[in-house]
């Protein structure tokens, strides 16, 4: 599989019911740690006092990438997504 770097927005849409969000938020948790069990997400991170993510995402592609994989978080109609493939540095220290 191929890794990215996936930053993640989410804005969840006024007028939108609290019990809504609060559903969303605990099936998105469920989701990733499945996600994470397949091995389509290795890490995650929020940047300090910022409300959004960074992580390391892996699929076969870009399109696998979304088709099979953030397309399917619960949250996603409210996600604004920006994907970066990666590769491999000569000097990565993990590689060694």
């Amino acid at each position: 599989m191929n890794e990215y770097l996936v930053e993640i927005s989410t804005a969840v849409p006024e007028g939108t019911a609290p019990e809504e969000v609060d559903r969303r938020r605990a099936a998105e948790a469920v989701r990733a740690r499945e996600l994470a069990a397949a091995g389509h997400l290795r890490r995650l991170w929020r940047p300090v006092g910022e409300l959004r993510s960074l992580g390391i995402w892996c699929a076969d592609d870009e399109r696998d990438l979304f088709e099979r994989v953030l397309d399917t978080l619960p949250l996603r109609p409210w996600m604004t997504i920006s994907v970066t493939p990666l590769e491999p540095h000569p000097n990565d220290p993990g590689n060694g």
